[in-house]
């Protein structure tokens, strides 16, 4: 099993320590790529695949890095809807 495979199949699994970092690492697989929106974006993040130009934002998790069960949730619904997932 490829190592995005074994990303895949963790993020589906919603643990509870799925992390940003994790996350960018997956959605680069699948062509999105992380837009920096200048000094003031703050914790503000969105990812966008330059194919298709969609976006997913969410809320960058601090002082941690572990991403909350809805973001998790609304992310996997993305993916569904956009035809990357089953």
């Amino acid at each position: 099993m490829s190592r995005r495979q074994k990303l895949l199949t963790r993020f589906l699994g919603k643990p509870k320590d799925f992390t940003y970092d994790e996350l960018a690492v997956l959605l680069r697989g699948y062509g999105y790529r992380e837009m920096k929106s200048g000094r003031t974006s703050g914790s503000q993040s969105a990812f966008i695949d330059e194919n298709t130009k969609h976006i997913i934002r969410l809320h960058k998790p601090h002082p941690g890095k572990i991403l909350k069960r809805y973001q998790l949730d609304d992310i996997e619904r993305e993916l569904r809807r956009k035809g990357f997932l089953p």
